[in-house]
């Protein structure tokens, strides 16, 4: 899913569209996989017997979906909705299933732009953002961003052009 033109006010253009890093969903596939065999050995061991099978099956069918909702397709969800956007002018943050919150930063405010890897993080190519802006908010952590170095380097060189252009002015 592309970010929508829309959006953009007239010559912005989107330099890095990102979902947060895909190690949020190891943890909903093993409990889908653990669900799925669960569920499946639960079936499978009630007896034939129409009273105690028939109300056990549905007692496992209907813990099985609110697991299923809450430890998959809940993080899932939240996974797939939030994004984060750099533009040639602005850093753009949305989250949310239900509420969508979303922020815009312009890259002329943005003070210093940092990040943290943890080892984890390392192993997977990711980490967190760090952006200081001059508003009341102060930093705003991005967590989990793919590539995030590079990701980095590149908000670091269109803060600075953005700064540049300001001096300009």
């Amino acid at each position: 899913m592309g970010f929508a033109e829309k959006y953009l006010s007239d010559d912005e253009q989107v330099i890095y569209h990102l979902r947060t890093h895909a190690k949020a969903l190891i943890l909903p596939v093993v409990v889908l996989l653990l669900l799925a065999a669960g569920i499946g050995f639960g079936l499978g061991a009630l007896p034939d017997d129409e009273t105690i099978g028939t109300v056990g099956r549905w007692a496992i069918l209907v813990v099985g979906v609110v697991v299923l909702i809450g430890w998959v397709v809940w993080p899932f969800l939240a996974w797939l909705t939030t994004t984060y956007t750099v533009t040639s002018e602005r850093l753009l943050t949305r989250r949310g299933i239900l509420t969508r919150t979303g922020r815009d930063i312009p890259l002329r405010v943005i003070n210093d732009v940092a990040h943290e890897r943890n080892l984890n993080d390392r192993i997977l190519r990711c980490g967190t953002l760090v952006v200081s802006a001059a508003s009341e908010q102060g930093q705003v952590r991005l967590r989990d961003v793919p590539r995030v170095y590079e990701v980095k380097l590149r908000l670091s060189e269109l803060v600075r052009e953005a700064h540049d252009e300001d001096e300009r002015q």
